[in-house]
């Protein structure tokens, strides 16, 4: 503030305003908030469980899981990790456990030797868990003999390294183990596009994954033609909170539940408009839409053609 008798007083206002401010894009969980839906007559699951998150952003960084009992160690690892990751630490492997649950992180590191549980213990649970099994996990152990990293391996780490670790190997292990799940992700993200009735069996024995990707694909086909049905009805018959189940149909198909839900919803609609005799509107009933407006609108985005166009 400046002031000069007879003249004024000048008040000087900082904002602050970074220029390398993040940006949301659109159809993010939080840009989808303030967005105005095209119609009130749009389903459930879309108009509620779309707008209605409390997601973490998609631009943000991988969630990064550090289970280290010792501060020094687990301070080194801060310092190279957090301009790459979100780190989220825990002290001890049942901590480790409780945040893995909460938080469903991207990717996870563990020390092997900890109090409560060590790191074999926690690779074992989470790999075990429906709820956690898709997570990659790395184990850091000081331990050099080869049955301790055979026994690492046999509780599912994805990648085991010795201490004094590589810095340059660890950053490479991370980023390998996340390209992995990105492909992991293509094959996923098909399964909305077939009926499970349709699915050949396979040939190999299924994963966790792989049985969570079956119920949550039936679960939708099953209440398809409720147009209440919506995030939370998923959620209690999957038995996982909105932040767990978010959280791992993004990690395995790359799409939100929502998302998935009317992918399925749409593919579903392809069929029937190929195979019956029902009209426009009956179908977008009959595969949960309360709004035969705003279906035609979602297939022709998801299709590039509208329903019509499937009818000789």
């Amino acid at each position: 503030m400046k002031s000069q008798e007879a003249v004024g007083t000048v008040f000087t206002v900082l904002l602050p305003v970074r220029k390398n401010a993040a940006v949301r894009q659109p159809g993010s969980p939080a840009a989808e908030r303030n967005v105005h839906m095209e119609t009130s007559g749009q389903n459930a699951v879309h108009e509620k469980d779309t707008l209605n998150t409390a997601e973490p952003e998609p631009d943000e960084l991988d969630r990064l899981l550090l289970i280290e009992d010792n501060r020094d160690v687990a301070a080194y690892l801060i310092s190279i990790l957090e301009k790459d990751y979100q780190v989220v630490t825990a002290e001890d492997g049942q901590a480790g456990i409780e945040k893995a649950l909460e938080l469903i992180p991207d990717i996870i590191i563990s020390d092997v030797m900890m109090p409560r549980k060590d790191g074999f213990e926690v690779c074992r649970a989470l790999k075990l868990d429906e709820r956690t099994s898709h997570i990659p996990i790395i184990l850091l152990t000081a331990k050099a003999e080869e049955e301790a990293k055979i026994q690492g391996l046999k509780t599912g780490a994805d990648a085991y390294l010795m201490k004094p670790f590589n810095r340059e190997e660890l950053f490479v292990r991370l980023e390998k183990l996340l390209e992995l799940r990105k492909q992991l992700q293509k094959k996923y993200a098909q399964a909305g596009t077939t009926s499970t009735a349709d699915s050949p069996p396979s040939t190999t024995e299924p994963t966790l994954d792989d049985l969570f990707m079956q119920k949550f694909q039936q679960a939708i086909e099953k209440n398809m033609g409720q147009a209440d049905f919506g995030i939370d009805g998923l959620c209690k018959m999957l038995s996982m909170s909105r932040t767990q189940l978010y959280r791992k149909a993004k990690a395995l198909t790359g799409e939100s539940p929502a998302r998935f839900i009317q992918k399925v919803q749409l593919n579903k609609a392809r069929e029937l408009l190929q195979t019956t005799e029902l009209n426009v509107s009956e179908i977008a009933y009959e595969v949960g839409f309360t709004d035969p407006a705003y279906f035609s609108r979602a297939f022709n985005k998801e299709f590039g053609a509208p329903p019509s166009s499937l009818r000789k």
